[in-house]
């Protein structure tokens, strides 16, 4: 018993805050809607980022500044010239090198109080369901429709919520899966919207698109971990870079989505 009561104390030493970090994240707790209590959720929050790219990128420096706990990466791809012009992690002095190596080493140099993984590989069917089901949010900024489509039936099925963000031109859009709320095969059925040239490198995009987006997809992800708020639950949110305007759609469950109609099987079994 005392061997318990012992692990039990380092346990509870380990989720309290330090001196240093009370100070780093000082301008958060001193928030009205936001207190030591939100801040610790955060510490002790598992989140992995899907794509280092225009929107990892910004989403996961924002979420290490703020104290997630323990922020995992994964991303094939190796650093471009061209993907200078948006994607804030890196340098003229990194291309050639890994996104998500790179990118880790970043985090970890601008928030020491917090764990850093990294996989230099492409999600796939093959370790998707072990470097998710172990998360409590995932956040997709990939770039193509198939690692869409595969982090939002695994999510589904592992009963992870998943925070998905895109940008394209001046435009992003962003939603949340979470619970049995609607899937992104429900907004978006995959025999429809398989366009894979939909892509920056095809189409183009603005610097700021996919930092706009990152920012309210990182928003949206302190929202849910800290004060466990839903506020995109079943919603689609729309952003123009043009016009500047926002918009907001509901949407329902689709009765013919297979990865919802999964969910239910499994659920009933």
């Amino acid at each position: 018993s005392y061997l318990i009561e012992e692990m039990m104390e380092a346990l509870e030493t380990n989720f309290e805050l330090t001196e240093s970090e009370l100070h780093l994240y000082s301008r958060q707790i001193l928030l009205d809607s936001w207190d030591i209590e939100a801040q610790e959720k955060l510490k002790l929050a598992n989140v992995l980022i899907v794509g280092c790219g225009g929107i990892g990128c910004a989403t996961a420096e924002l979420l290490a500044r703020a104290g997630v706990g323990q922020i995992s990466l994964i991303d094939a791809d190796t650093i471009e010239v061209s993907n200078l012009q948006r994607q804030i992690g890196f340098t003229g002095l990194d291309v050639g090198f890994y996104k998500s190596e790179i990118l880790a080493k970043r985090l970890r140099l601008i928030n020491p109080h917090i764990q850093i993984e990294f996989y230099t590989e492409k999600l796939s069917q093959n370790n998707a369901k072990h470097l998710i089901a172990s998360q409590d949010l995932v956040l997709d900024g990939c770039d193509n429709f198939e690692t869409r489509y595969l982090v939002n039936q695994v999510c589904k099925s592992e009963h992870v919520t998943l925070i998905s963000a895109s940008a394209i031109g001046f435009q992003g859009q962003l939603f949340m899966v979470e619970g049995d709320s609607a899937c992104y095969e429900c907004l978006f059925p995959k025999e429809q919207h398989a366009n894979e040239s939909l892509r920056c490198a095809d189409s183009g995009v603005l610097a700021t698109t996919p930092n706009v987006m990152a920012s309210l997809q990182a928003h949206h992800a302190l929202l849910y971990l800290g004060l466990n708020l839903t506020p995109l639950k079943q919603k689609l949110l729309l952003w123009d870079g043009l016009s500047m305007k926002q918009r907001l759609l509901a949407y329902e469950t689709d009765r013919d989505c297979p990865i919802c109609q999964a969910r239910q099987s499994a659920n009933a079994d």
